[in-house]
């Protein structure tokens, strides 16, 4: 079977890696990356090209095609690559929309009973303002469009929020914010793999947005993650199947749009119980990393039956018992203006440790040495017995890698290994 999985980041690597454990598989990844292309072939191409992308597919005749970031699932390419006749995991251009824009997201929230935050969309500096006002600090501000994982801002600074909700707004033609409510409380995500009737839940994560130690500094694409979550209320998953991922998928389906494809919750557990923060449309970087570390069912069987409408017939999904930890190594000025270039060793020294390593941001040069070409670089990525071992094994991994003003977190999962993490405290 050929598997053609769209995307270039470490998400792309870790799925292609996880594809890839299945008998019988071959995957083509376009465009790929270093690392990828170790494993597996690569294919040049523009993903946010999308004419590109399908005749792309017509070369190739995959079996199935797995698109990997938001920016080609918002513009519709699922339905082109459908429309050619390929079999696809990845939301059309309507359901993606729950990514592509805040607002319509809490719309279908709000039609489908789905418990979130309150909020206002706003179009103009004034209105935003005055939601900041209603709702007071701590101000959170979010760009109602696509913005990489990093249109959100949380702050006690309303000058700052301001500044955020102006330079969204100003952003493009139609810019708006949706300013919420704060939510208190331990962040978690969860994937669900849906065929469009049925959703299939994968094992929770928690990540870690902020650039630095203790959440200090700006929000970033994600600077690492861990699962499972040893401090979940008892039946988390079951209870947010039943009460936020079921009925966003029986509304979309309501609606004549049904999602098929990765529906990604960003929750928030707080005092008054689970809330939505946000959804994407698409496995989430780092939290896929350690997910699917963690998955020993078939991946690829997984993501035929979602794209075939056949998940109700799928035996339950077989987890390891292991811990997992990935650690996002950062390149120098990331996230405001990562520098680009350096020279990196030591990942096969990291990988001999048991290590995963997952490229995001590398390329090579007429040499062959690997450089930095990216803010978020590589991902590390460990298993073990606990969260204690997984953090130890991938951070032993983290000091053999080496590239010039190379920066990560050091407390990635510390507080859940430490049993530190209770109810109605933040991240």
């Amino acid at each position: 079977m050929l598997i053609l999985v769209i995307g270039q980041g470490a998400r792309e690597h870790a799925i292609t890696h996880t594809l890839l454990l299945d008998p019988n598989i071959e995957v083509v990844c376009a465009p790929g990356n270093p690392g990828i292309a170790q494993i597996a072939k690569i294919a040049p191409v523009d993903v946010n090209e999308i004419s590109s992308v399908v005749d792309l597919a017509k070369t190739h005749k995959p079996d199935l095609v797995v698109i990997g970031p938001e920016a080609p699932l918002v513009a519709g390419l699922a339905d082109e690559l459908r429309s050619a006749g390929f079999l696809v995991f990845g939301p059309s251009k309507a359901a993606a929309a729950l990514e592509g824009s805040k607002s319509f997201a809490k719309e279908i929230m709000q039609a489908a009973g789905v418990p979130t935050a309150d909020s206002k969309y706003c179009q103009s500096v004034p209105e935003a303002k005055a939601a900041l006002e209603l709702f007071g600090s701590p101000y959170v501000v979010k760009d109602d469009g696509l913005a990489a994982g990093k249109g959100v801002v949380v702050t006690d600074d309303f000058d700052m929020a301001v500044a955020h909700a102006m330079a969204c707004i100003d952003s493009r033609d139609g810019g708006a914010v949706v300013i919420e409510e704060f939510l208190d409380g331990p962040e978690v995500s969860l994937f669900g793999v849906s065929d469009g009737t049925t959703i299939v839940p994968l094992t929770p994560a928690q990540d870690f947005k902020r650039v630095g130690d203790n959440d200090a500094g700006p929000n970033t694409g994600g600077m690492g993650a861990y699962s499972p979550l040893p401090w979940a209320p008892k039946n988390f998953v079951t209870e947010v199947t039943k009460t936020v991922l079921q009925p966003m998928i029986a509304e979309m389906n309501r609606r004549g749009t049904p999602f098929v494809g990765l529906l990604f919750a960003g929750l928030a557990v707080t005092s008054r119980g689970v809330r939505v923060i946000e959804f994407n449309a698409r496995f989430g970087d780092p939290e896929t990393q350690v997910v699917l570390a963690r998955l020993n069912s078939s991946l690829s069987e997984l993501l035929v039956a979602a794209a075939t409408g056949k998940l109700s017939s799928l035996p339950a999904l077989d987890w390891k018992p292991d811990s997992a930890v990935t650690v996002v190594m950062a390149a120098k000025g990331y996230p405001e203006s990562p520098s680009l270039g350096a020279v990196i060793s030591g990942i096969n020294h990291a990988q001999e440790l048991g290590s995963l390593v997952y490229h995001a941001g590398t390329k090579t040069n007429d040499d062959g040495e690997l450089l930095v070409n990216g803010g978020r670089v590589l991902s590390v990525t460990a298993l073990g017995s606990d969260l204690a071992v997984a953090r130890s094994q991938a951070y032993s991994g983290v000091e053999r890698i080496r590239f010039d003003g190379e920066h990560h977190r050091s407390d990635i999962a510390l507080k859940a290994a430490l049993g530190e993490i209770r109810l109605g405290d933040h991240n």
